[in-house]
């Protein structure tokens, strides 16, 4: 986009990461988030959503002068929402210039007539400014009856929200929408549009009140899915759900007085960030265990959803805000790019990424965290799809050590032990080396397969004895059978343990260490990817041997 005059207050298309441009307000940004050096770059609170970030001037068009040409590029019903709300908003503010107006007139012909009334009156004229004042001291003794006949049947409404709803509603506008500029998602969106788009902290209104004593109010934030995700079928299996008049989609634990063992489940809100073949099973065991859980799923789009609510909501909404994405890129992404994590973070929030990535990476995201005031834990988990799913991961945690305890009822429920293991990186590490030992063992089990096959000796035969011996264990059976029934649905992408023993690889090349075993399975892994196994089980490396 091309660099254009710009100033505080203006409506603008904004170009925000890989999505589409999206109408936005330029505001002024909270004091204690800093402008990024370098471009010149606006502060922009974007319609019909929880987004808000810094966007490069080059990215940004004015709103009216490109409005036809955004409409026409993009048509999802977001948009047209988010469009809807602009011209809402446009409509109250020239509804009050003209009522500013219309109340200057008015002033200035009450001067008149005062001026007027100001000459010494007749006896008539007294007389009926007697009466007038009696009619006047008379309804405000009626206006007093209503009022207090309305708090005895309406509670405690405030003095301000008693002449809200006495005062005349502007014609042809239905109730809900003078309380509520954009899409109906939640009450936090409602509140947000409902004043002037000029703080970070959009506050509910005077007739909005927060629900936070609402049980429903602690959404997965499903991104309101046209077609039924994966992950979202996984755990509704095993949850109840309700529809909330919001439009959002409300999961519940089946049995919320579900417990394991001993578990007593923390009172603080959790949020989750990916809900991969790992996260779908965490969240549903965490759910299980009665805690309360708010979710956001980094591939929208790959579920066939729209453009859904952001990281950063879910971090500012939450205490304790847990993600689990692929790799180094999407950990970086989710916290650092546009509405990420680091947004959401305030002194006392807290983060605990349990994605498998390197040391540095790691490193890098709890600096970062750490100088906004936040808490840092990495927790990368050790398992697959199924030990997901039956809360039997091994958790390895680093950082700190405050948070590590903190997160106690969620470890137990996601996993059957977990270990603690100092500062930040060493999980990382840890991590890593488990998963190139992994990865390399699969890569060898693969290899006798084939080997057996290709000198006439029983594939079975050879599982059998294996099963017997000192190798024995649920991992060499499970996998072993996924071969033999050429059955290589994902437990553990291939894609994910080839990109481990990268960097495991990488981890040995920093120390100068060899891993000339690792570095052999890696190149199997790769020729495997390139036979387009990358979404495959881990198991289909072994079609890297018989092609």
């Amino acid at each position: 986009m091309a660099a254009v005059s710009l100033r505080l207050g203006d409506l603008v298309w904004g170009k925000l990461g890989r999505y589409p441009p999206w109408p936005g307000k330029i505001v002024n940004p909270p004091k204690d988030l800093k402008k990024p050096r370098g471009k010149k770059c606006f502060f922009v609170k974007f319609f019909g959503t929880e987004d808000h970030a810094w966007i490069k001037v080059e990215q940004l068009k004015p709103y009216h002068a490109h409005k036809e040409e955004m409409i026409k590029i993009n048509k999802g019903k977001r948009f047209q929402q988010a469009v809807d709300a602009v011209e809402e908003f446009l409509r109250r503010a020239k509804g009050k210039d003209q009522t500013s107006s219309h109340n200057s007139a008015d002033d200035k012909n009450r001067r008149n007539s005062s001026e007027e009334r100001s000459r010494p009156n007749s006896g008539d004229e007294k007389r009926k400014l007697s009466l007038s004042e009696g009619k006047v001291k008379k309804s405000m003794g009626e206006g007093k009856k209503r009022v207090s006949s309305g708090s005895s049947e309406r509670g405690s409404k405030s003095p301000l929200k008693r002449a809200q709803e006495q005062s005349p509603r502007k014609r042809g506008r239905p109730p809900k929408d003078e309380k509520d500029l954009t899409i109906p998602e939640s009450s936090t969106i409602k509140g947000m549009m409902a004043g002037p788009m000029a703080a970070f902290k959009w506050q509910p209104t005077v007739s909005e009140p927060v629900k936070d004593a609402d049980p429903h109010f602690h959404h997965f934030l499903l991104s309101q899915t046209e077609k039924p995700a994966v992950c979202y079928q996984a755990i509704t299996k095993k949850l109840k759900i309700c529809e909330e008049e919001t439009g959002s989609t409300s999961i519940q634990a089946a049995d919320s007085t579900a417990v394991n063992g001993s578990i007593t489940p923390t009172d603080k809100k959790i949020g989750f960030l990916g809900l991969g073949l790992m996260g779908s099973g965490i969240v549903s065991n965490l759910l299980k265990m009665g805690h309360t859980v708010t979710v956001w799923n980094r591939t929208a789009e790959k579920e066939g959803a729209r453009l859904g609510r952001t990281p950063a909501e879910v971090v500012s909404t939450c205490d304790i805000t847990f993600a689990c994405v692929s790799d180094p890129k999407a950990a970086k992404d989710l916290v650092l790019g546009p509405s990420g994590v680091l947004q959401g973070i305030r002194p006392g929030k807290c983060y605990v990424d349990m994605s498998t990535v390197d040391a540095d990476t790691v490193t890098e995201l709890a600096q970062v965290i750490v100088s906004r005031g936040g808490r840092f834990l990495e927790a990368p988990v050790s398992g697959n799809q199924q030990l997901s799913n039956d809360g039997m991961l091994v958790i390895l945690a680093a950082g700190d050590r405050g948070l590590y305890e903190d997160c106690s009822s969620c470890f137990q429920a996601m996993g059957k032990t977990s270990f603690f293991l100092g500062e930040v990186g060493n999980a990382a590490k840890m991590m890593l080396i488990v998963n190139m030992v992994q990865g390399s063992f699969m890569a060898t089990i693969a290899e006798g397969l084939t080997l057996a096959q290709v000198t006439g000796q029983s594939q079975q035969t050879f599982l059998d004895i294996l099963n017997q011996g000192q190798l024995a264990s649920i991992f060499l059976d499970q996998k072993c059978q996924n071969i033999l029934q050429g059955n290589f649905k994902p437990d553990f992408y291939l894609k994910y343990i080839q990109k481990d023993l990268r960097l495991a690889i990488a981890l040995g090349d920093a120390v100068n260490h060899p891993t000339p075993m690792a570095a052999a399975a890696n190149e199997v892994y790769k020729r495997a990817k390139a036979l387009d196994q990358s979404d495959n089980d881990m198991s289909a490396v072994y079609r890297a041997y018989i092609h």
